[in-house]
């Protein structure tokens, strides 16, 4: 259970990211990506406050998130620690976030790499490899800030 709750905050913080553009040029800089998560259908706690920039191609979905340093963030509700690095990168289509690179979840001793994320009704649904764990959206209501950095990502 812990184990899914990590994965399922660190691949909603990573879908925040990649939904930071839903218009104008294929490659797009918006000032708000928590706007764009809410565009697409996500809560803006998928990602956390100090998001620098990010791009967006909105004929690939491809995306990058710049936070400029890597973050720790404790994920509700059950308090699983989450890793940001730097840069976050991946591909986003409607309700789904995939192919992403840069967050991690420390859980059963172990930090585990969200590769996506679903959206589900009113639950999002986080993707380690082929495990999978459902958390309620609202969950993520609140964007978190950064606990502080950390010297590996």
């Amino acid at each position: 259970m812990a184990e899914a709750s990590l994965i399922f905050l660190s691949l909603t913080l990573l879908f925040c990211h990649s939904s930071a553009s839903s218009s104008g040029n294929p490659i797009l800089l918006s000032s708000s990506a928590h706007e764009e998560l809410r565009k697409n259908g996500f809560p803006i706690g998928l990602l956390p406050t100090n998001v620098l920039d990010y791009t967006l191609n909105r004929t690939s979905g491809d995306f990058s998130v710049n936070l400029g340093d890597f973050c720790k963030i404790t994920l509700p509700p059950d308090n699983y620690l989450a890793s940001y690095s730097k840069k976050i990168t991946g591909k986003i289509v409607e309700g789904r976030i995939a192919e992403i690179d840069g967050i991690r979840v420390r859980a059963f001793f172990k930090w585990w790499s969200i590769t996506g994320i679903r959206s589900s009704g009113e639950n999002l649904v986080f993707e380690v490899g082929m495990v999978t764990a459902k958390y309620p959206s609202k969950n993520f209501d609140e964007s978190p800030p950064c606990e502080g950095q950390s010297s590996s990502s």
